[in-house]
């Protein structure tokens, strides 16, 4: 991980003895920013794997993708699809076997700075491993569904783009490169 010219102590990384690169040296906090994070479905023969969240404070009870989360300091979209489909579900799928599906930027006009979010959704036909649950304390269950067949309830705007991806199998068209929820 390499961080920006003069770094030292701050957000980001490093262990008590080495704080890592800085982050956040405040030459952006007049800038509007987002919280980046990147989402992975598992696919096969017209199915989905999605898992149940529960423990997490977020969405818990909400069927949400099988891999999912935020993106570290110093890690690229793609670093972070493949690091979460190894620690939520034991499976390594290689970088080239990732297929962006769509970017979704969302937020809350006027709400908190944490909720104001650019998503990065990949799809996966093929990886290494049996996918299972690795973090038993952030999800109940996990399991495979149809696109027609969805689980109640999915997580809002995971259901957007879950609906979209539907509808693009359907007529043979692509899913928005862009997608946007939240702003009205």
């Amino acid at each position: 991980m390499s961080g920006p010219a003069g770094a030292g102590a701050g957000a980001g990384g490093g262990s008590a003895g080495d704080p890592g690169p800085v982050w956040d040296d405040g030459t952006a906090a007049h800038r509007f920013r987002v919280v980046p994070a990147a989402y992975v479905f598992l696919r096969r023969e017209g199915q989905v794997l999605l898992q149940l969240r529960s423990g997490t404070g977020f969405m818990d009870g909400h069927w949400a993708a099988a891999a999912a989360g935020h993106v570290e300091p110093g890690e690229s979209a793609v670093a972070a699809a493949v690091r979460e489909a190894r620690e939520e579900l034991g499976v390594e799928v290689a970088p080239a076997d990732l297929r962006p599906v769509t970017a979704m930027h969302r937020g809350q006009p006027g709400g908190p700075a944490l909720e104001q979010r650019v998503d990065f959704f990949f799809e996966a036909v093929r990886w290494s491993g049996t996918p299972a649950l690795q973090e038993p304390g952030k999800a109940a269950d996990l399991a495979w569904f149809g696109f027609a067949a969805l689980p109640a309830p999915v997580v809002p705007h995971e259901r957007v783009v879950l609906r979209a991806m539907h509808d693009a199998g359907r007529h043979g068209s692509q899913v928005p490169a862009i997608l946007t929820d939240g702003f009205g």
